[in-house]
């Protein structure tokens, strides 16, 4: 299943990918949602190769992946890798300067199944596409405009 889309803001695209890339910033906003991370590797800067042990509930049940950074291409591009139990997901961040103070961040969010179980949790899934869509793009929206709100 694939959810993609893209969204203008008011923020250089250099710092949009700053801001997105701010890991510390990053981990505190997944802690106040409930999510549990821990740094695997031991990179002293920000690059591919950036892996966590990340801890969550999806469904009520507490769920495992492992993230990695599998591309790092500072401004452009951010790649992200995740492998659960039951699925393999990749996330990619592409941003493109528009003007001196606007760009676009488009964003690609590809998840597979790797066993049985998710391969029916994600047909199950597809039946209410049309909203998973939308809910994916109000949240990646709402997510920017909140960065968009503290830059100016």
């Amino acid at each position: 299943m694939k959810f993609s889309n893209r969204v203008d803001v008011a923020v250089p695209a250099d710092k949009l990918f700053e801001r997105l890339t701010d890991i510390p910033a990053l981990e505190n906003a997944a802690f106040k949602k409930g999510v549990e991370m821990r740094r695997l590797d031991s990179l002293e800067q920000k690059g591919a190769g950036m892996s966590w042990d990340v801890g969550f509930r999806l469904r009520g049940k507490p769920r495992q992946m492992i993230v990695d950074v599998t591309r790092y291409e500072a401004p452009l591009r951010i790649d992200y890798s995740g492998t659960s139990a039951g699925f393999e997901v990749t996330l990619v961040l592409e941003f493109t300067a528009l003007a001196p103070r606007r760009s676009r961040m488009a964003t690609v969010l590809e998840i597979k199944p790797r066993t049985l179980g998710g391969r029916l949790l994600l047909q199950s899934a597809r039946l209410g596409r049309a909203n998973l869509n939308r809910r994916y793009d109000e949240r990646i929206k709402s997510f920017l405009r909140d960065l968009e709100n503290r830059h100016a």
